[in-house]
């Protein structure tokens, strides 16, 4: 069977680096920092009392005020990047078939923040159900695609998926995978977290994954890093357009890059560790290169998943030795988290939109603090410390994992028509 090649035509992000994609990719070139003191509550009490939040975010600036109460901010966040995205690939949307448009859209929680608060509130009452009629739509993780389906009449492929930090990626292998079999044209994909709670912050405090570095939040991510100390949490949303080639081709669509294959896999070791070689991740980055038809010589730069946690950290870069051998050390890693944070369920696409772009511009972002190397990690390879790095990128590999053992890959090829 002839496989159909897929294109990216669009984009959209808002993270806590920016509310576009402009903003975003701009702040990684420049290695800054997203993190800062909590806004969205009194973190006071807490381990940790900062985060990635998003700034300057009003939502009455992209919903009205009775959209803004019937939908989770993770939703929020999933339409606003993919209104972005889809501004961006220039559809003539009164020509385009909905029916060959699909929508697959990744959350680790979904409607976290409205859960939380609903139940907090049925807590304090007198034991009498009183529920907001919309607390079911606004906390299903399904209900960011059918959003996006609903207001564009996009009637194609339309579901969520979970798989913790590694969601979005498999929201784009799913929407990849669609395309190249030839069950739909376009496809909307991407993922949404807003995590950024008491719950959120309390919940990952209690298992020592985030950072406490309170008293210098914007150095507390640091991929690599001997003194890392736990991941920085981050809210968001990131969006691509993934479409068939011939489709754009013949709509005149400007070409980000090219997907050129995935690989996913499964740890089966521990429910929050990753395994301590790196197995999991070693199989992903494989089929994904195999899918892509390279060579593993081929690759020139890894954005790792690079969380800066303590076990994490040191099981990649064992799956990057062990996979390439001595090309490991002329790839170019990084690990953008370092400056955005980890959004959880909208990660993955956040760092494929970077490598996208990465490939487009042949400019690496830089992994921002580091300062002591860790010596359980092979301080050889490339981690692209420090400044962004102006290289020749053709191919490139985006990593994702997940608690549950989940991985995956996405391998991105320089667009030649």
């Amino acid at each position: 069977m002839n496989l159909k090649r897929v294109v990216v035509t669009g984009l959209g992000a808002i993270t806590p680096l920016g509310n576009t994609v402009d903003e975003l990719w701009n702040s990684l070139l420049n290695g800054v920092s997203g993190a800062a003191a909590i806004t969205r509550f009194d973190a006071s009490r807490y381990k940790t009392q900062f985060a990635c939040e998003i700034k300057n975010y009003e939502p009455t600036d992209y919903f009205d005020r009775k959209e803004v109460r019937k939908i989770d901010p993770y939703a929020q966040f999933a339409m606003i990047a993919a209104d972005q995205a889809i501004e961006d690939a220039k559809f003539d949307l009164d020509k385009l078939d909905k029916d060959r448009v699909g929508v697959i859209f990744g959350t680790g929680i979904g409607g976290f923040t409205s859960f939380l608060n609903e139940v907090v509130e049925f807590a304090k009452g007198d034991g009498t159900p009183r529920f907001n009629p919309f607390f079911i739509p606004k906390i299903i993780g399904d209900i960011a695609p059918g959003h996006i389906s609903i207001k564009y009449g996009f009637r194609g492929p339309n579901y969520a998926t979970t798989s913790a930090c590694a969601s979005a990626g498999h929201a784009i292998l799913d929407a990849f995978n669609h395309i190249r079999l030839g069950k739909a044209d376009v496809f909307v994909t991407g993922g949404a977290e807003a995590g950024v709670n008491p719950a959120g912050i309390g919940g990952f405090n209690a298992m020592h994954a985030i950072s406490t570095r309170n008293d210098d939040p914007k150095t507390a991510s640091r991929p690599f890093d001997k003194d890392r100390d736990g991941f920085v949490l981050g809210e968001g949303g990131g969006a691509l357009i993934l479409e068939e080639y011939e489709h754009a081709l013949k709509r005149g669509a400007t070409i980000y890059a090219e997907i050129a294959g995935e690989g996913s896999s499964a740890d089966a070791y521990h429910i929050t560790s990753p395994h301590p070689d790196g197995l999991g991740a070693m199989m992903a980055m494989r089929l994904a290169i195999r899918d892509a038809g390279m060579k593993l010589t081929d690759v020139d730069h890894i954005n790792t998943h690079g969380t800066s946690t303590p076990v994490g950290d040191i099981a990649e870069p064992k799956a990057v030795v062990s996979l390439f051998g001595e090309h490991a050390y002329k790839i170019n890693l990084n690990a953008t988290k370092s400056m955005h944070g980890h959004l959880l369920g909208a990660a993955a696409v956040v760092e494929v939109i970077a490598t996208i772009l990465t490939v487009k511009n042949n400019i690496i972002p830089p992994t921002i603090n580091h300062f002591t190397d860790d010596p359980e990690i092979d301080n050889n390879l490339n981690f692209t410390f420090h400044q962004a790095v102006k290289r020749q990128v053709d191919f490139a590999l985006s990593n994702a994992f997940g608690f549950g053992g989940h991985n995956t890959c996405i391998a991105i090829k320089k667009f030649k028509a």
